[in-house]
């Protein structure tokens, strides 16, 4: 019953913008962390952003710094990621996933945590 769904992915031109989501159903997601990570092809997982609960400190890795932002929207039970200015190192399957408190920073140099995994958003960058 605790499950994470993300959504909002799609094909996207470089330099583009793009709003994922992550909406949670049977929790409250308020009342976790909140971390995106991503998988690219031949790549492994890594961490993009994370947001303490009850609208806590966010994380980036300098890879995403300045151009995604994570976010919550307590009234509608879900967790954005904005990508600005998305380029070709981008492309990835996108999955939100719960944070235990001591492990969010883990986020900030690319690392990541996850408790629940979402079957993840596919994010292309092409022209």
């Amino acid at each position: 019953q605790l499950q994470v769904v993300e959504s909002g992915g799609g094909l996207v031109q470089p330099g583009g913008s793009l709003r994922v989501s992550c909406t949670g159903s049977g929790f409250s997601l308020a009342s976790y962390g909140i971390g995106w990570c991503r998988q690219a092809s031949g790549k492994g997982y890594e961490g993009v952003s994370c947001i303490g609960a009850s609208e806590g400190s966010t994380y980036y890795p300098s890879s995403v710094k300045g151009r995604f932002t994570i976010s919550r929207d307590n009234s509608k039970n879900t967790v954005y990621l904005q990508m600005n200015n998305l380029k070709p190192e981008d492309p990835a399957v996108y999955y939100c996933t719960r944070v235990s408190p001591v492990f969010t920073y883990y986020y900030a140099d690319g690392r990541y945590a996850n408790d629940e995994w979402g079957q993840g958003t596919q994010v292309t960058v092409s022209s």
